[in-house]
């Protein structure tokens, strides 16, 4: 058995607790540190520039080809990137990305632990798409997109949590990352 992995993927369509989730692990693990994506989307009402490092295309563009990004995908006509770990800070790394960004991670890193969060069904998806107030076409796009993440992200992960009570999938997820892994 090998230790607790240093690097931890949160994956799962839009809408099913993903951000919620990485707040709650990070302010019950202090060994864990989640990192601030950037994204050329503009920020939803309730976002600020903690939640994303929000960007131009043109100075995204421009980190890619300074290969600041340890990911980066473009999902829905907007880029997301992860920046490039501190290698001298020794906490562990709890990304929140989608399936995309997770495959190219595994691929340098064999070890990162990779979470599929959804919903307990598609109402409830539909429910907290339009309750964090997405545009209609956007809750459309993501509805549309979120089947084809989940079972992708199902090839994928190494465990599978549905979100229904945050306690219950925050407890569930401390558990791996607090145990020895297989």
């Amino acid at each position: 058995m090998s230790s607790s992995p240093q690097t931890i993927i949160l994956i799962g369509p839009g809408g099913v607790g993903k951000g919620t989730l990485a707040r709650r692990l990070v302010a019950l693990s202090p060994g864990l540190v989640l990192s601030r994506s950037w994204t050329t989307r503009a920020p939803r009402p309730q976002e600020t520039e903690s939640d994303y490092h929000f960007v131009t295309r043109a100075e995204f563009e421009a980190a890619i080809g300074e290969d600041a990004f340890y990911e980066w995908a473009e999902f829905h006509g907007q880029l997301y990137g992860t920046p490039r770990p501190d290698p001298s800070d020794t906490r562990r790394l709890l990304l929140e990305i989608d399936v995309q960004g997770a495959e190219q991670i595994r691929a340098k890193d064999p070890s990162a632990l990779v979470v599929l969060v959804t919903a307990p069904n598609e109402e409830e998806l539909e429910a907290r798409l339009r309750g964090r107030g997405d545009e209609e076409e956007h809750v459309r796009q993501r509805l549309a997109s979120a089947g084809g993440e989940i079972e992708r992200g199902r090839r994928l992960c190494d465990l599978e949590v549905v979100n229904d009570d945050l306690e219950r999938a925050t407890t569930r997820i401390l558990s791996i990352l607090e145990g020895p892994r297989r």
